[in-house]
């Protein structure tokens, strides 16, 4: 055999053994990678359905163990004193007020539409209450509202960009066949009352003191430095006074009509007398008194039932109790009755009150800082309850029923608070005893 060709054959014959060595040698170790490889695939899974029904278990054993401390599964707790809420409103409620006879509460609403739901004699808590709706003219929304001479006659002032209205709303009775309806019409309006200033505050109360006839005389509170007085039956002017200072905070006057006093961002709030005729107008709107006291601006003020005190709060952390019921017209000054530090949490930043209100016996007052709601006995001082979260939003408005309202079996004294959270809560006067 050729020699060249002995080789060759040879070559070949030992590459293809190389080859086959390799290849051999190649697929070995990947069928022990691919088996490597699917062994940890397989353990894993295994593993993991081990741990899913591990943790699902423990997660069925923990829901078991805290189901009771669960917010989804729970009912919103309430406060103890809260005992209804009137939903309905289509945006924030700026204002609410009771009839005299405390059988209706009517609220003022962004949404345009005042709503005088009927409590009547039904239980304070009931979940139907009857309710009428008053469409508002088209214009700027409300911002304070008060009843008149009886419940089915209503005040209200809106704000636009042209200026404040006042509008008062009555029952024109008409009869249907057999039946007799109540249909609320505006009997009186008066525009641009304080040219192009908005209404702060609306209140209203029954002329009764000195010659005054009884009827109702209602205060509007302009954001300027001006508050005028309005016959709510007629909707005639009645007489107006300046603060002279920078701009109004707020206004009220006493139930019994005679005293008017304005909060305007000082540390003295100014007092005037309305004085009237024998006829029972509104004979002149006089100065009458200051209150000297405080140290720093008054954010808020209340009368209390009697008309004879003044309950003021200011932004230097006090709430003041005086007494009007002295001879101003001889010089004699009302007297601080006492002081009472305001019992919030000392780390807000603005330690004051927003509203101010004085339950019907005059011994609990109930005051506002945003959304806070808190009761005080006005004898002591003492904190009585607070609602920490008393709304979803600031409280815009506050009032008490002048009459107590059936709870169950009892009648109890009830507070109503509005907020811009679109709701009107309801709310027992809390206990006296220690």
């Amino acid at each position: 055999m050729d020699p060249v060709l002995s080789i060759t054959l040879l070559s070949i014959v030992l590459g293809a053994l190389i080859v086959l060595v390799f290849f051999k040698s190649y697929f070995s170790q990947r069928r022990s990678d691919v088996q490597s490889i699917a062994e940890p695939e397989l353990q894993p899974d295994h593993k993991k359905k081990s741990v899913k029904s591990s943790q699902l278990n423990s997660k069925k054993h923990h829901n078991k163990t805290h189901s009771h401390a669960s917010d989804k599964d729970q009912p919103r707790k309430h406060h103890p004193l809260d005992v209804n809420t009137l939903k309905g409103h289509g945006d924030a409620v700026n204002g609410l007020c009771f009839s005299s006879n405390g059988r209706s509460l009517a609220t003022a609403c962004a949404d345009g539409v005042i709503r005088v739901f009927k409590l009547d004699d039904a239980d304070a808590s009931s979940k139907s209450f009857k309710f009428l709706r008053i469409p508002l003219p088209a214009g700027g929304p409300p911002t304070g509202i008060s009843f008149t001479d009886d419940s089915s006659s209503i005040v209200v002032a809106t704000n636009a960009l042209s200026g404040s209205s006042l509008y008062m709303f009555g029952e024109e009775k008409t009869t249907n066949e057999t039946k007799q309806q109540s249909k609320p019409e505006i009997k009186w309006e008066n525009h641009k009352v304080h040219e192009k200033r908005a209404i702060l505050t609306l209140f209203g109360a029954t002329a009764s003191y000195g010659s005054a006839d009884g009827s109702t005389i209602i205060v509007s509170c302009s954001e300027g430095t001006d508050i005028k007085i309005w016959h709510g039956k007629s909707g005639k002017l009645c007489g107006s006074v300046d603060t002279n200072q920078l701009k109004n905070h707020m206004a009220a006057i006493s139930p019994n009509g005679r005293f008017l006093a304005a909060a305007a961002f000082t540390a003295d709030v100014k007092v005037w007398e309305i004085v009237y005729s024998k006829d029972g107008s509104v004979k002149e709107v006089s100065s009458a008194m200051q209150l000297k006291g405080h140290k720093s601006a008054v954010t808020c003020l209340c009368f209390s039932p009697n008309s004879e005190q003044i309950v003021t709060a200011s932004k230097d952390g006090s709430i003041r109790i005086w007494n009007i019921n002295v001879r101003y017209h001889l010089s004699e000054d009302p007297k601080t009755l006492k002081v009472f530090p305001i019992p919030l949490p000392a780390d807000l930043t603005n330690l004051h009150y927003d509203r101010l209100c004085l339950s019907p016996d005059g011994r609990i007052l109930s005051a506002t800082h945003g959304s806070t709601l808190q009761w005080l006995n006005v004898e002591t001082g003492e904190l009585l309850d607070t609602a920490d979260k008393a709304h979803d939003g600031e409280i815009t408005s506050l009032s008490w029923a002048p009459k107590t309202i059936p709870i169950g079996n009892e009648q109890k004294m009830v507070l109503a608070t509005a907020s811009v959270d679109k709701k009107v809560k309801l709310w027992v006067a809390p206990s006296l005893q220690a």
